[in-house]
């Protein structure tokens, strides 16, 4: 259930979504903002991995299980139960990769397919540490605005920006939409999608990030 009036510990319980390419970063999101670590070179996992991180929006305790693929995209094991009672969806993709971004809309459909019609999304383009992209960032947030109506964030799960942010819209997003205190417009934000570059690190040398 979105809400959880019998549980003192949370005020919300929402199931939150990972999905995107294999190696734009998704479990290195999730181990950012569920424990705030990176580990470089990770071994890769097979199967779905799930964390609890509990946030705090508007004084109420709102919890966060965090479902990754942890590799079964790869596979094309992702079935409708994996998206079977999502409450928010989080579409990564690599800066660096223009596969991955052309791929989002592979992904949109998945959703639609087999989410329900009012799981909210957003929008993340991963990696942003790295100073050789292939995606702009006006175009992905045009895109975003424009085809998807969400909003859109950048984020480096390396550094540690905009991880925590990102995750913290989905919920705010998804306790309005409990509260009943937005409409259709809940999953566009007043004022529209916004891009949100802040706390972008200075640039250097291109590396590579093993991330999974």
């Amino acid at each position: 259930m979105a809400g959880s009036s019998l549980n003192p510990e949370f005020d919300y319980v929402f199931k939150t979504l990972l999905v995107g390419d294999h190696g734009v970063g998704k479990s290195a999101m999730l181990a950012r903002f569920t424990e705030d670590k990176f580990e470089d070179n990770a071994p890769a996992t097979m199967g779905v991995d799930a964390k609890p991180k509990t946030v705090v929006v508007d004084g109420k305790r709102v919890k966060l299980n965090v479902w990754d693929t942890a590799g079964l995209e790869r596979m094309g094991f992702l079935t409708s139960s994996y998206y079977r009672g999502a409450h928010g969806i989080i579409i990564v993709f690599d800066v660096a990769s223009a596969g991955s971004y052309q791929n989002i809309a592979n992904w949109v459909g998945e959703i639609e397919r087999y989410a329900n019609d009012s799981a909210l999304k957003i929008l993340v383009g991963n990696k942003s540490d790295l100073v050789q992209r292939e995606v702009k960032p006006e175009e992905a947030q045009a895109y975003a605005k424009n085809d998807l109506g969400v909003d859109y964030f950048e984020t480096s799960a390396k550094e540690g920006v905009n991880v925590e942010e990102a995750f913290l819209r989905l919920a705010e997003q998804m306790k309005k939409r409990k509260d009943g205190m937005t409409s259709s417009s809940s999953a566009r934000p007043s004022g529209g999608p916004t891009l949100n570059l802040d706390q972008e690190p200075a640039k250097k040398p291109s590396k590579k990030i093993c991330s999974i």
